[in-house]
């Protein structure tokens, strides 16, 4: 009893500290630099920015988002939070959620709230207030928004120009500038030029994984042609091997596994999706057109079984049906991972930390997590132990093997169906003796019936 009420004691003690610290700061920040006098310039760094960070922050800056309000970005706080009104609107204060919940219009909405510390000063709201109808001025230089940090992902795209060499005269190609800046910066020469037995080893080792057979070295080392090494790679890519071996590295971004990964880790069956990756590589797919279907391939217009089928993609997620285990818990955990497999994939992108809460330096907020997640809650898959829904997605083979047992059905039914001679033959014959049996029955009658039913009792 002796420890909780000094543990009620202390808490008390650090809240009200906490009230004065606040008060305190709210009281130096509106007084360290003075407030400025009507029609002057209100400097955001140095006049706003304090207030802000004194007042505000704990609930709605860098680490916390209540209502999914922050104030420390300025994109973030024009915008507002849950409530979807904007909180700063610029040249209009009365219009501002923030100005009206500072000075507390609406009883029992003031902020900051009693608990978090003492209200603002009428210099601070005032100053608020004119900041606003000045237009919020936000220089970019102090808004603490996440800059994109520099990554592959975040840079587009732009031409990029030969490095100067001394050896000019090496280099075939532009990628041969590059190379060969790196090796000179090095202090390296080049490596002579690989002989044919060499070069076809390691085309064929790169592109099918597989080592060429004595007969594709053969045709290739005494071929005279200056296009040998050229029509040597397209043999090689049109090779089946080609896309079983390139197909692996999108299969492991994809997550695919021949089982559900979770305890007795039982098997899943989704090789044909396996099959649709092999044969896009083969085709070579445009990478747009690979995108779009993974990703949404049943919405596309008359969509066809191949483009449903590569939504697979988004199939590949860990089940789990032992007993006891919930089904909406893993249902979630399943869209989570959609939602973190599609950025990782095409973005290159760790959105995984914003499933929690958003981060001051990361690109991403939890809210804009949960928006993405809003697109994959829409599945209808469900961790069912049968993995429903499931769609039959037949091969070529067994497309022709099916309908040849269905034709051959059909042919069947309607042999069945035909009247067959002997059959009716024999049915007028049974149909004769019946008729002549008709005369030695007997129908009786109630009274004879029941005298009958008497008899057979005795």
């Amino acid at each position: 009893m002796q420890t909780g009420l000094r543990s009620a004691a202390a808490s008390r003690f650090l809240l009200a500290a906490r009230a004065i610290m606040c008060a305190w700061c709210g009281l130096w920040a509106a007084t360290a630099w003075g407030a400025p006098p009507a029609g002057a310039e209100i400097d955001y760094a140095q006049q706003i920015k304090p207030v802000l960070a004194s007042r505000c922050y704990h609930c709605h800056g860098p680490s916390k988002q209540e209502s999914g309000l922050r104030l420390n970005q300025r994109e973030s706080a024009l915008a507002g939070g849950d409530s979807g009104e904007r909180a700063i609107v610029p040249g209009k204060p009365e219009e501002s959620r923030l100005i009206r919940l500072v000075r507390g219009d609406e009883p029992g909405t003031r902020m900051p709230p009693e608990e978090e510390g003492a209200p603002l000063s009428p210099e601070e709201i005032d100053l608020l207030t004119r900041w606003v109808a000045a237009g919020a001025p936000w220089p970019a230089d102090a808004d603490e928004a996440a800059a994109p940090p520099d990554h592959w992902a975040w840079r587009p795209p732009v031409q990029a120009t030969l490095p100067a060499v001394r050896q000019a005269e090496w280099c075939r190609t532009p990628v041969d500038y590059f190379v060969l800046a790196k090796l000179e910066e090095a202090g390296l020469q080049p490596s002579r030029e690989a002989d044919r037995w060499q070069l076809i080893r390691r085309v064929s080792l790169d592109l099918t994984g597989l080592p060429p057979t004595p007969a594709q070295v053969e045709e290739f080392v005494n071929d005279p042609s200056p296009l040998a090494y050229e029509r040597l790679v397209d043999r090689l890519l049109a090779d089946p091997a080609y896309g079983e071996r390139w197909a692996r590295m999108w299969l492991d971004l994809a997550r695919y596994a021949d089982s559900k990964g979770y305890g007795s880790d039982p098997l899943r069956t989704i090789w044909r999706y396996r099959d649709w990756v092999i044969d896009s590589f083969n085709q070579n797919m445009p990478y747009d057109r690979f995108t779009i279907e993974q990703l949404a391939g049943d919405l596309l217009p008359d969509a066809t079984m191949e483009q449903v089928l590569a939504t697979a993609f988004h199939r590949n997620t860990m089940a789990n049906d032992e007993g006891g285990t919930d089904d909406e818990e893993f249902r979630v955990a399943a869209v989570k991972d959609r939602v973190e497999t599609t950025m990782q994939v095409w973005m290159g992108l760790t959105a995984g930390c914003a499933k929690c809460h958003s981060h001051k330096y990361d690109p991403l907020t939890q809210r804009e997590y949960y928006q993405l997640y809003a697109f994959f809650n829409q599945t209808e898959d469900a961790d069912r132990p049968d993995e429903s829904p499931r769609l039959a997605t037949p091969t070529r083979e067994q497309q022709r093997a099916l309908a040849g047992l269905l034709a051959e059905a059909e042919n069947l039914r309607r042999e069945l169906a035909a009247p067959s001679l002997d059959l009716s033959a024999g049915q007028a014959a049974w149909e004769e003796r019946l008729a002549a049996q008709e005369s030695a029955w007997q129908v009786l009658l109630p009274r004879q019936a029941t005298a009958l039913e008497a008899a057979l009792e005795v």
